[in-house]
This record gives C-alpha cells, sequence and structure tokens, in this order.
C-alpha cells in the first residue's frame, strides 16, 4: 500500500487537487470548474477529491492527510478563510468543513504561500533562499521567502493586490478602485481589453494580440506591467530579493510578459543586473502540490 496525501487548491475559477506521495512523485491529478458558493459545499467538494484522486491512483492509497489553500485572508492556524473578495466568504470554517468529510488529518494554507513552499522543494525555486513569488491569475497576492524561511505576519502578508496603485482605476472585487489586481491579474487584463473593444477575450488572447502589435491590447498589458512592477520593486529593494518568480495563468506568455517585467523592474531598482525573473517551475501545480507540501508537513513526511 502505497503513503500519500491529497492537495486541494481552491480557486476563483478552478479547483486542481494532486495526489502526491511523500517524495514528491504526483499520482493523480484532476482539474474542475469551482462551483458556485464552493464555500458552502467544500467539505463535500474535497471528499469527491480524494474519492477521484485514490481510484484512479492505479494501487491502494494510505492517505496520510489532506491539504486545502485558498485565495484571500487566511488564518493558517486557525484553520479558518477569514475573507476572500474572489470566492466571497468571510470567516469560513474551512478545516472543519473539509474535517468533517475525511477521516485523515487536515492542514490549511494561503495558495500562494502554499505555492512558493512548493516551488522552493520542487521547482523553481529550489537553489533559492530570498524568492518573491507573485502569481497572476483571476486575482493577485504574492509570497516571500527570506533566507530561506517564508515570510508570515499579519493575515494580509503578501496581499499586494489589494493595494491601490491608481486611485482612479477599474473597480476591484474588494469594492476599491485601483487595485493592482485590478490593473495586473490575468482576469483584470481579459476583462479591460473586453470593456476596451467590445470583443470578448481572456488574457491568452491579449497576449496573442500583443504579439501582433495591437495598439489597445499593447497599452493595456503595458499599464499591467508597469503597475506590477511599480509594487514588486519596492518589496525587491526592501527584503532583499535574488528571484522573482512569476507564476498563474498569465505567465503562459513566456517572455512577452517577462521581458517587458524584467525591464520595467530594473529601471525602478535603478539597474540592476542580479534580481532575476524567471517563470515558475510548477505552473496550474504550485498550489494542489503546495497544499500537499503542507499536508506532508502536517505528518511530519
Amino acid at each position: 500500500m502505497r503513503q500519500a496525501v491529497v492537495g486541494i487548491d481552491v480557486g476563483g475559477t478552478r479547483i486542481k487537487s494532486a495526489l502526491v506521495t511523500p517524495d514528491g512523485q504526483v499520482l493523480a491529478e484532476t482539474v474542475r470548474e469551482t462551483p458556485d458558493q464552493v464555500g458552502a459545499r467544500l467539505g463535500e467538494v474535497a471528499a469527491d477529491e480524494v474519492v477521484e484522486l485514490t481510484a484512479s491512483a492505479g494501487e491502494a492509497i494510505d492517505l496520510l492527510a489532506v491539504g486545502v489553500v485558498v485565495p484571500g485572508l487566511v488564518d493558517d492556524v486557525a484553520g479558518v478563510g477569514v475573507w476572500s473578495a474572489n470566492l466571497g466568504w468571510r470567516d469560513l470554517d474551512l478545516r472543519g468543513r473539509v474535517a468533517a468529510h475525511v477521516d485523515v488529518p487536515v492542514a490549511v494554507g494561503h495558495d500562494v504561500r502554499s505555492g512558493l513552499l512548493a516551488e522552493h522543494r520542487l521547482g523553481a525555486a529550489r537553489e533559492a533562499d530570498n524568492v518573491l513569488f507573485v502569481p497572476l491569475g483571476t486575482g493577485l497576492a504574492s509570497a516571500i521567502l527570506c533566507r530561506g524561511q517564508l515570510v508570515t505576519g499579519s493575515l494580509w502578508t503578501g496581499e499586494i493586490g489589494h493595494v491601490v496603485v491608481a486611485p482612479d482605476g477599474p473597480l476591484c472585487a474588494c469594492g476599491q478602485r485601483g487595485c493592482l489586481e485590478a490593473l495586473s491579474s490575468a482576469g483584470a487584463i481579459g476583462r479591460r481589453w473586453s470593456e476596451a473593444t467590445g470583443l470578448v477575450g481572456d488574457a491568452e488572447e491579449v497576449a496573442r494580440r500583443v504579439e501582433a502589435g495591437e495598439p489597445e491590447a499593447r497599452r493595456i498589458w503595458q499599464e499591467a506591467v508597469d503597475a506590477l512592477a511599480s509594487m514588486l520593486a519596492p518589496i525587491v529593494a526592501g527584503v532583499g530579493t535574488e528571484l522573482v518568480l512569476v507564476g498563474g495563468g498569465l505567465v503562459h506568455a513566456g517572455d512577452t510578459l517577462l521581458a517587458p517585467l524584467r525591464t520595467a523592474l530594473r529601471a525602478r531598482l535603478g539597474g540592476p543586473e542580479d534580481v532575476v525573473v524567471e517563470a515558475a517551475a510548477l505552473g496550474a501545480r504550485a498550489g494542489a502540490l503546495g497544499a500537499a507540501t503542507i499536508a506532508l508537513d502536517l505528518v511530519g513526511r
């Protein structure tokens, strides 16, 4: 019988899950759309993921733990989702809802912080101890590794997406105007381009049009890059970041995103060449593998 944990990443658009062994081998994975009112159904959703993943592993599984990671403000110790703008909950007992439907220990964490742990152990940050991780997806947040230790403080640690960077900017899901998330997330880029052109398209479509030289797409894209660089530069300078890892769905744009971001960031830092900006290695799997990581940590594996 093979020992493993299940990691579940509950995103604003999709739920990604993985069955992972203590040595980091991924035995099975699932991706599904995030259902409406997922908070109220989280226990059932987690139980379904466990059943499907263990059934598809092709061998008997000794399930050690389940890890669940979510966006927003998360109290990891209490296992509570304090607030999520994109998923619409407050003070949700994440651990309790999941634990009621599975008979193994349950770890709860923040999706981006847990994703950085996975990148540090399994991905692009294995050789780095001073890392800033920024996934650009439906929402936008960050996590910091300093001298090999994850930086945690208040519940707002890393929530750069809801810092106002353009007071007269677009409305954010949190109710403020001009938040970084409303300008630089993948969701915002697609939405802003659609509103400006009257066409239907997501960030991937905008990236293609940027590459083709379309002026409106290039304007919106550059505004997103400039806002992001303006936010990241003081963090990099303040904590001594050596590696900026960009993840989330937007990173699939490759150098269409990374090249102008490198230029914009270095310009704001005064031109140092020792800050590396790279794509995260784990891609869309970072959250699920991060959830598996905190589950393994919970049981000492």
